[in-house]
């Protein structure tokens, strides 16, 4: 009796061995469960270049962009958040609007603060990263966040 006890403890440590195994490689392998966020400077540099600071109703790109960040209608509808673009006006709503576009559209970048990736998007839109003509619009942010 004490042999078939000594075999199901074995047979046990043996099973307990491999879901630790698999435990520890599912924590090494999973992507973080939560977002991180770009450092409050990127923020502060983003509404800096947009808007030079400046909060309420602030239309830009002719009439195409509003608010602190200047967010687009098409940028507003891509986001998904809630409310209406007249909302835009509000630094808080913004930034919601803008978090909600760039982790959808770089949820790479945002996991690993990738300012510039993230500044380029939302210069640019999705492909953004991508275009030329937004390393300008990065180098700016780059500076403003010094």
């Amino acid at each position: 009796m004490a042999t078939t006890t000594n075999k199901q403890v074995t047979i046990n440590q043996r099973r307990n061995m491999k879901l630790k195994t698999l435990m520890l490689s599912a924590m090494v392998l999973a992507p973080p469960a939560t977002h991180a966020a770009p450092p409050a400077s990127f923020w502060h540099a983003l509404h800096q270049v947009e808007t030079g600071g400046r909060v309420g109703r602030i239309l830009g790109d002719g009439g195409r962009s509003l608010g602190p960040l200047q967010i687009s209608k098409a940028y507003w509808k891509d986001s998904r958040v809630p409310g209406g673009y007249g909302d835009c006006t509000g630094l808080a709503y913004s930034r919601r609007v803008a978090t909600a576009y760039l982790k959808r559209y770089a949820p790479r970048a945002w996991r690993s603060g990738d300012c510039q990736v993230l500044a380029r998007i939302h210069n640019g839109g999705p492909r953004g990263h991508r275009k030329r003509v937004t390393a300008t619009y990065w180098a700016k942010v780059r500076r403003a966040m010094r």
